[in-house]
């Protein structure tokens, strides 16, 4: 196999295996040839909306087969997949799309409701289509149907970006994280051949597709040229039931999920005999829940850690690592060691300057893997990026004298509830638009459900009669759900330094205190 960019996937499964089972979605099975000959239609069809090469093209949808058929149809033209999250508000969703000069949006028919909220505010989208019933838009099928099968064959260099997905930043303005062609394929490279996939293996793809643990872990399995099984969304019932009717091999959970699963009654009696790896991160996980997956679900289990920055995991904490009654059972704590196309080190956050081992600090990472900057964000990528390659994690953390990194805290404030990261400044900058907030701070406390959730701690303006309840509507009317907080605390002044910072840690004390780290 000769595959050079993400385009190639398709075209080369699409010509070696084309009647061989691409993606299973409910009941529908779409073959390797088809999804070749479909994503030629649609670069034909985006090329007659004028996309150019390296232009953005926006997908806002749940887990669909369209997806990949719109990856494959963008990289095929050289233009950019630029992956929106469905659960965002509308104004979030449309400052995304309008951020990425997104010529055409791909949108999902159980979507239209937010499509109609945000159209009027759509900048540079021409053409709206729906994978659906359109409505008074074009549906995806007859807007394929409208265009020629015939590979374009645009050249595509490793160095170009095929994939944009968007981090917001503590700024509260999301970035688009700009992943190449040679990013992705360093991911595959450092990997694949620790997660063990052959010709028998069957991948479950059950994260978002709009983020890297999703949509790359996707990307993985048609690699492979394997069957992958496509949830629509997570649904911890169907994942049981996933595994069993199509004797799933190979999936990724985030640990919120795997818990979901852990906690069904059926769970006790389900047949996990195909399953050979469970691969988890995007937020950390207990031991506790950890042994007890390793003993119910019996199969191997593999921790990857990254960022979007970094196309996903380069730091792995490999299944020879997962023995809890072991001698070296401490490193079911860890988040695992560098993969092998990356360096880790651990600074000193404000001098750069390398601490020893065991010592915390910020992590940072220098890998083929790492972004090549963030779109149209100069500075922000000069801050992330150092000049010696290094990127800056924002977490903290340290690495042992065996080169295992445990991570302990976050040097920036993000909250990681259900495996969703969530920016204390964009919940604040919201909750202080309310008449009756005179000043409020954003924290992450324990959840045994989510890992942890959004705690907002309010100053009421004076006068102003404040209700918990209030609070979080007012919350839910601006932000996506997972952003909100779920309980709110009351105080007469927050707690700052002399340059006016809030301090955090001092809000986050009282609420984890007794636990080994700052994180869940």
């Amino acid at each position: 196999m000769h595959v050079e960019s993400v385009a190639d996937i398709a075209r080369v499964h699409g010509a070696e295996r084309p009647d061989s089972v691409a993606i299973l979605f409910g009941d529908r099975r779409l073959t390797y040839g088809q999804l070749d000959e479909r994503s030629n239609r649609v670069a034909n069809a985006l090329a007659a909306e004028g996309v150019q090469p390296q232009e953005r093209v926006a997908f806002l949808d749940k887990n669909v087969p369209e997806f990949f058929e719109v990856v494959f149809g963008a990289t095929k033209l050289n233009a950019v997949l630029c992956a929106v999250n469905w659960r965002l508000a509308p104004p979030e969703a449309a400052y995304i799309v309008n951020d990425a000069e997104a010529k055409v949006l791909v949108v999902g028919q159980d979507l239209l409701p937010m499509l109609d909220a945000m159209a009027s505010e759509l900048t540079t989208v021409k053409k709206f289509v729906v994978v659906g019933d359109g409505g008074t838009h074009e549906s995806y099928e007859t807007w394929l149907e409208r265009h020629d099968s015939t590979d374009p064959n645009v050249a595509a260099g490793p160095d170009d970006v095929a994939f944009q997905f968007y981090s917001s930043g503590t700024t509260g303005l999301p970035k688009g994280v700009m992943l190449t062609n040679a990013n992705c394929f360093s991911n595959v490279e450092a990997n694949n051949d620790l997660l063990g996939f052959d010709a028998d293996s069957v991948c479950h793809v059950v994260m978002p597709l709009f983020h890297v643990a999703g949509g790359f872990w996707g990307i993985l399995g048609l690699y492979n040229g394997i069957p992958n099984v496509l949830m629509h969304e997570v649904d911890p019932a169907q994942i049981l039931r996933d595994i069993q009717e199509h004797r799933v091999t190979h999936t990724v959970m985030v640990p919120a999920v795997i818990q979901f699963v852990l906690m069904l009654p059926e769970t006790a009696d389900a047949d996990f005999g195909s399953l050979e790896l469970i691969v988890y991160g995007a937020s950390p996980i207990s031991e506790d829940v950890l042994r007890r997956a390793i003993e119910v679900f019996g199969c191997d289990f593999v921790q990857a850690y990254g960022l979007t920055e970094t196309a996903g995991g380069c730091v792995i904490l490999p299944a020879d690592d997962h023995d809890p009654d072991g001698p070296n059972s401490h490193r079911l704590r860890a988040a695992g060691k560098a993969a092998s196309n990356t360096e880790v080190k651990v600074v000193d956050a404000e001098t750069l300057e390398e601490v020893p081992a065991g010592t915390v600090g910020e992590i940072l990472v220098r890998s083929p893997q790492n972004m090549i900057g963030y779109w149209k964000m100069p500075e922000a990528t000069a801050d992330t990026i150092l000049p010696d390659g290094f990127l800056r994690t924002g977490d903290g953390g340290y690495l042992d004298e065996d080169g295992y990194v445990y991570i302990h805290d976050r040097i920036k404030d993000m909250i990681i509830s259900g495996g969703e990261n969530v920016y204390p400044a964009e919940v604040e900058n919201a909750l202080m638009s309310h008449p009756g907030i005179a000043d409020v701070a954003v924290i992450g406390v324990p959840s045994d459900r989510w890992g942890e959730t959004p705690k907002a701690i309010v100053v009421a303006a004076p006068g102003a009669e404040l209700d918990e309840a209030e609070i979080i509507a007012f919350a839910k009317s601006r932000l996506a759900g997972y952003k909100c907080p779920t309980s709110v605390d009351f105080i007469d002044t927050l707690p700052r330094n002399p340059s006016g910072k809030i301090l955090k840690k001092d809000l986050r004390a009282p609420y984890w205190e007794g636990r080994e780290r700052q994180v869940h």
